[in-house]
């Protein structure tokens, strides 16, 4: 009897079915002499949409709301329907004895090959693949120790309670409001709570009124010291006058130097990445949103295979991996990272709990490096630099921490000012680097220096040492307001969302902050995506701003669903389910009671909604007029009518680059061409574009460019000046 493989993807099913040596392909699947490697596409069973279960479903009437099927159906996705039936044929195979689940490790891909097999009505047993990366190696290490599919029965039933909630209360709450107040509004347990922590910050920062401070700073025995309140310990006041007085103080007087400080101080390398940190980052250095890394991420994972599992939560390894840690730094010892991988490769590996830890490891360990061969030239330039993020942090962990001495220095100036005798405290920092430790895996050094108070270079200096002050200078700045959302900085909230709770329960704030905050790592990126496709929030350059529609919706969607508490509730209890200690049933019978309540606050709520961005145009399917909207990389018109759905893209952001101030251009359509249009006021014709970018060199493209320097690399170096240097006797 032979064993049926369901892989979540065909990159990963053809992986497996080499290392276990299946060869003959078939309709769907890959057959060898002991397996049969068949494939999902992601989701190929999902839940049934509300029509599927009765006729008054089709129409959106509140009357009917709301909608508790019982038991739930699942279908089959169309668009994937033909790999289904594919799937199933193997399945039900006379010569097919057990099956086993190679899905992705954790909650969804667990739900991935159950559905199916339930849909199918397959009752043959269950082995489970579990693993973090899909190197052959790992491969063939998960299948000597395949588990019994039972084991992960609770973490099945956690899966199906999430979506079963989801479904209950999202597709109810957005009929409801969308009927309520005839508008396309949606609503959900996280991505709510996430438009709710926009607008708050948005009322943060208009109701923020900026003050004015001062400083002081006086140059004395060739060194910068900055004035310090010693009450509040701060830099600055917001007392003109006082800093005014000080300055006339100081400005003839000479400093004491009262103490010198000199600490041995460590810092450490930040820890592993999990998808988060590394969206975050790449956010922030690359511009990338949290659905480009995650596809980048993917793409290293399932084709490149040069790191592994994307979609984890946790930033440490297990001790299982120590032994593969030498592998994976040859694997790695190429270009820019050779010298520092080779290093470490020689040297006896010095490991710690800052990245090592066992408890820490949640379904899957940190992203790093798999222990197969590098081909750097083979990347796209996002893969390379999502590739050298993640392999820089994990050769920073290996490398010792990062040392210095740092000097503080503490002088006062004394004397009579204002009728009384007065005593001015004034410090100066600096420090001297000892061993670079894992700095020298970074190019640059990134510091942020304490507020008001820089390093520097210091002379030698004595306690008891005075100093003449030959320059005192104030200095002014502007409180700043809380900074706008980026996508870096949301991900971030969305992780840890416990200041925007309303109340003060620990023991939420505890749920939330175990089980990662809104969302998971999974879904993060498509929340935010689905914010922005719903017009419900914006892009202004690189900062989120909530729409008016976002606004109104905020407005009409009931309490419960706008805080971070209610996703705390959720994940403790479905936590509680794939532990065993909580029953599917009594969960999703909570859910019902919570369903009817929701519908019931909606339908008594005396709100309303009105479309303030309504155009001249009508829609050329209903006549109804059009709403300008925009998207995340396009401004759109889009039919008011939830009926109709029609949607006409105006102008589309490009990479283009405008000649004359360098900022992304716009794609218009005007008649038969197309025009890219600045913020600044440029305007080109797409021919004239074209005309000048081939002028410019540019058109040569990536292939071209690789085929060119391959040729270089071939071609024997001969030149005078290396003939001569070649025969040059020392």
């Amino acid at each position: 009897m032979k064993a049926l493989v369901i892989a979540e993807k065909p990159s990963v099913a053809r992986d497996i079915a080499r290392v276990l040596k299946c060869t003959k392909n078939i309709s769907g699947a890959i057959e060898g002499e002991k397996y049969v490697v068949t494939w999902a596409l992601g989701h190929l069973v999902t839940l049934a949409d509300p029509e599927e279960y009765s006729k008054e479903y089709k129409e959106w009437k509140m009357e009917v709301l709301p909608m508790m099927p019982k038991p739930m159906k699942l279908i089959v996705i169309q668009k994937t329907a033909k790999q289904y039936r594919a799937v199933k044929e193997q399945l039900f195979r006379k010569d097919i004895g057990e099956i086993v689940i190679a899905t992705d490790a954790g909650r969804e891909g667990e739900l991935v090959a159950r559905w199916i097999l339930e849909k199918a009505g397959c009752k043959k047993p269950i082995k489970r693949l579990w693993i973090s990366s899909v190197t052959d190696k790992a491969i063939r290490e998960g299948f000597a120790k395949l588990c019994d599919g039972r084991k992960y029965n609770d973490l099945y039933a956690a899966a199906v309670s999430r979506a079963e909630a989801d479904w209950l209360v999202g597709i109810n709450a957005t009929r409801a409001l969308t009927c309520k107040y005839n508008a396309q509004l949606s609503c959900g347990r996280v991505q709510t709570p996430t438009l709710a922590m926009i607008a708050k910050r948005e009322e943060e920062i208009r109701a923020f009124r900026p003050q004015e401070y001062y400083g002081l700073q006086v140059q004395a025995g060739k060194i910068q010291w900055t004035w310090q309140d010693q009450k509040s310990g701060g830099f600055r006041s917001f007392s003109k006058e006082r800093i005014e007085t000080i300055s006339s103080f100081v400005s003839n007087e000479k400093l004491s130097v009262k103490k010198v400080e000199k600490a041995a101080k460590k810092k450490y390398a930040p820890g592993l990445y999990d998808l988060t940190e590394l969206q975050r980052d790449a956010n922030q250095k690359f511009g990338f949103s949290a659905k480009e890394t995650l596809n980048i991420m993917q793409r290293l994972y399932e084709n490149h295979k040069v790191l592994t599992y994307p979609r984890t939560d946790s930033r440490y390894i297990g001790t299982d991996i120590v032994d593969t840690i030498k592998d994976r730094l040859r694997a790695i010892s190429v270009g820019p990272y050779k010298k520092l991988a080779g290093s470490l490769v020689m040297k006896p590996l010095r490991t710690n709990k800052s990245f090592v830890d066992d408890k820490k490891v949640s379904d899957h360990h940190a992203i790093i490096p798999t222990e197969q061969y590098v081909q750097l030239e083979h990347m796209t330039s996002e893969e390379r630099k999502i590739y050298d993020l993640v392999v820089r942090r994990f050769l920073s962990v290996l490398y010792p921490p990062f040392e210095y001495e740092q000097t503080t220095l503490h002088a006062v100036v004394l004397g009579e000012h204002a009728g009384k005798n007065s005593e001015e405290h004034f410090v100066a920092k600096g420090k001297i680097v000892k061993e670079a430790g894992w700095k020298t895996v970074y190019d640059c050094e990134e510091e942020e220096a304490e507020e008001g108070l820089k390093e520097q270079s210091l002379p030698t200096i004595e306690a008891g040492d005075r100093l003449p002050v030959e320059r005192a200078a104030v200095t002014r700045g502007k409180t700043k307001p809380p900074a706008h959302f980026t996508e870096a900085t949301l991900l971030s909230a969305m992780e840890n969302p416990v200041r925007y709770m309303e109340s003060r329960d620990q023991k939420a704030a505890r749920t939330l902050g175990e089980t990662g905050g809104l969302g998971t790592v999974a879904t993060r990126a498509d929340i935010i995506d689905k914010l922005f496709s719903s017009f419900l929030m914006e892009l202004k350059g690189k900062e989120i701003h909530i729409t008016s529609k976002g606004k109104q919706l905020l407005e009409l969607v009931p309490e419960d669903l706008k805080k971070p508490e209610l996703t705390a509730d959720w994940e403790g209890k479905l936590s509680a389910i794939a532990k065993g200690s909580l029953r599917k049933e009594k969960f999703l019978e909570e859910i019902r009671n919570y369903t009817e309540e929701l519908i019931e606050e909606i339908k008594k709520g005396d709100g309303k909604f009105r479309h303030d961005n309504v155009t001249n145009k009508k829609c050329p399917e209903c006549g109804k007029p059009m709403l300008a909207v925009k998207g995340k990389n396009a401004r759109m018109l889009v039919c008011q009518d939830r009926a109709c759905g029609h949607k006409e893209v105006i102008a589309r952001i490009s990479n283009a680059r405008c000649p004359n101030c360098h900022k992304k251009m716009e794609i218009i359509k005007k008649g038969d061409e197309e025009q890219f249009v600045c913020a600044c006021g440029h305007k080109e014709k797409m021919s004239a574009f074209k005309a000048r970018r081939a002028k410019e060199g540019a058109g040569v493209s990536k292939k071209d460019v690789q085929r060119y320097l391959k040729q270089q690399k071939d071609e024997p170096v001969n030149t005078a000046f290396a003939d001569a240097f070649a025969k040059l006797k020392l």
